[in-house]
């Protein structure tokens, strides 16, 4: 183990190496809810059937779910959390600590059965330990019927009722939900604020709620001519009292809702026969905004299908609610009350992971940065493609600035830690959001955009629907390149090593010229050095890492030897005399994440401009 400002940065084995490939078998969840809201009182009364099928190998004789809500109130685990870590999430900080009776939040497990008979429970902050009346064998199914009471708590982080902006009912991490259980073990991880995991299944949800307030969530209303509310305009029934609405959502792993009085909801039919709902409130000065953005998420979810996999639902809705932005199956919910720009960039980031977390799935507590990393990365070329970015090398450059600063820092971790366990909220947003980024598009650096583009459609038609781990991604990214990449995921995700390569001497002697390249980092890379003459012309010498086994095959470059990761140094000639050369420049193209960037590049006649210089 090896400790730099405290962080660890080689991640233990046993985590991140343990299978090559995630197992055949997955486990899978029907649930049927059926919901009493008392909007009033900010409560409400559950009742749970779920069906459990062990797919697994295991004999299983106990079983945990999820109590998110229980997660705000004074003294709980996120509450101290957001209070004793060094930079807290600004949304909470001390917020859950002053939380009077009214305002906590809570779900409270009244009854528990395994097929018709009492189990016995225990309730442990927000995981609900079960000891089974019979062990679930392999290859079987079993039925659970609870019933619960809850309590919606004040609106802090993603999940409560009357958020900032008006919204009464963000309902989020709202239900009893089954941990996930897979090759590894159950992974009832206590909610801190961070991240999830979830259980394929199918959600029938019934709501009970006062007529009043229009519903949007996740899957499609079975019932839009009862409800209304714009599912089925001018059908509804005018009644006093409360309306019953039916949702159902096949293959998902989670359910979210939002509810409030003054929702208006638009629809938008997309030719590609996917339904679009946006959900906000009936308010003038959103209201321009959320209806001239209706278009442009057509596009989003035409361009991300063609780019990186179909999109499988036949429904998507854009709910106002919630803290900021956040993602679940068929919809998200956002914050409303943006400029125009700010309302289309998050919810093209929110949109992708639909990809990235609702379909593929990983386990974010161990890879969030499969899931924010990969998902930053399309909502970038996404939004580059809409907006009609001028140069490539600014598409990601945020990114590699958040790598770069982190990097330099000592409060640093590696990607591999645990998300609930970073040091600061810092190095978990900028290693899960800014690294994850620079790893996909570094990775086009080192196999050629058009395979990075195979690999990412092949990635998503291979895995989609089975919790896929990085080493099912890198294995992706080898077929399609015919390269060797162990090593590249291995220093990126398992340490914080970095790269910077420099250009030490360039001797002329007559027709060729010697220049000398350097490593002077530990992460090795292959690179691409490009040559600029007077005459205006230039060429790209590409020098491959020796344990890739291979080239990638992008543009026309020129072949070198190439470079043993154990060589501090390579000696590069250049088939021309070094006084018809203009510079020589390491990586062009910007995506290598090299950490000094001034040394990449040498002047030897004329002048050179930088494209971005480290601070």
């Amino acid at each position: 183990m090896i400790l730099r400002g405290g962080a660890i940065l080689l991640c233990s084995m046993s985590l991140t190496l343990v299978s090559a490939q995630a197992p055949d078998w997955q486990q899978r969840a029907e649930y049927v809810m059926d919901i009493d809201m008392d909007a009033d009182k900010h409560q409400y009364a559950g009742v749970q059937t779920l069906v459990y099928y062990n797919n697994s190998p295991d004999v299983i004789d106990r079983v945990y779910y999820h109590l998110y809500f229980n997660a705000f109130q004074p003294g709980s685990m996120m509450d101290v959390r957001s209070r004793t870590i060094s930079d807290p999430d600004k949304r909470v900080g001390d917020r859950i600590s002053v939380l009077s009776d009214a305002e906590i939040g809570f779900i409270k497990v009244k009854s528990l059965k395994q097929d018709g008979k009492s189990v016995d429970f225990k309730e442990v902050g927000t995981i609900l330990e079960v000891m089974l009346s019979k062990p679930i064998a392999p290859g079987t199914k079993t039925t659970f019927d609870m019933t619960w009471d809850a309590q919606v708590p004040l609106q802090i982080r993603r999940s409560g009722r009357d958020n900032s902006e008006g919204v009464e009912f963000s309902m989020t991490q709202w239900y009893p939900k089954m941990c996930q259980y897979d090759y590894r073990g159950w992974h009832a991880n206590p909610y801190v604020g961070r991240e999830f995991y979830g259980i394929w299944g199918d959600f029938d949800v019934t709501i009970h709620m006062d007529e009043k307030y229009m519903i949007g969530g996740t899957g499609e209303v079975q019932n839009p001519k009862a409800v209304g509310h714009g599912y089925a305009p001018g059908t509804g029934t005018p009644k006093k009292g409360k309306l019953t609405w039916k949702f159902k959502a096949p293959n998902v792993h989670d359910f979210a809702w939002a509810a409030d009085p003054d929702f208006v909801h638009d629809v938008r039919e997309c030719k590609s026969g996917l339904k679009l709902h946006f959900i906000y409130q009936d308010d003038a000065e959103i209201k321009e905004n959320w209806e001239k953005f209706q278009p442009k998420v057509e596009q989003i979810f035409d361009i991300a299908s063609r780019r990186f996999g179909t999109y499988p639902y036949p429904v998507y809705s854009v709910i106002q609610g919630g803290d900021g932005g956040m993602e679940y199956p068929m919809a998200t919910l956002i914050t409303g009350k943006r400029t125009y720009g700010s309302l289309l960039g998050v919810t093209a980031h929110e949109v992708m992971h639909s990809w990235y977390q609702m379909v593929l799935a990983t386990n974010e507590a161990l890879f969030g940065w499969m899931d924010e990393g990969f998902t930053s990365y399309a909502s970038a070329e996404i939004m580059s493609e809409i907006n009609g970015t001028a140069d490539p090398r600014s598409v990601h450059e945020g990114a590699y600035r958040g790598y770069n600063y982190i990097s330099q820092s000592d409060k640093e971790e590696a990607l591999c830690t645990h998300s609930d366990h970073f040091s600061t909220n810092q190095a978990y947003s900028i290693a899960v959001y800014s690294k994850g980024e620079v790893f996909v598009d570094q990775l086009g650096y080192i196999i050629g955009d058009e395979a990075l583009d195979k690999t990412l459609m092949a990635y998503f038609d291979k895995w989609k629907f089975k919790h896929p781990e990085p080493f099912d991604f890198i294995r992706v990214a080898e077929e399609e390149s015919g390269l060797e990449l162990d090593w590249y995921l291995e220093y990126w995700m398992n340490s914080i090593k970095t790269i910077d390569y420099s250009i030490g001497s360039v001797t002329g002697s007559g027709s060729k010229t010697s220049v000398t390249l350097l490593r002077n980092e530990e992460m090795p890379m292959p690179l691409d050095v490009r040559v600029t003459y007077l005459d205006g012309r230039s060429e790209t010498y590409y020098i491959p890492l020796r344990i890739m086994r291979g080239l990638k095959k992008e543009g026309d470059m020129k072949v070198q030897a190439d470079w043993p990761w154990t060589h501090p140094g390579y000696e590069l000639t250049i088939n021309s005399a070094a006084d018809k050369i203009k510079s020589i420049e390491i990586d062009p193209s910007m995506r290598m994440a090299d950490v000094k960037r001034d040394n990449n590049l040498i002047e030897l006649q004329g002048e050179v401009d930088y494209f971005w210089k480290s601070e």
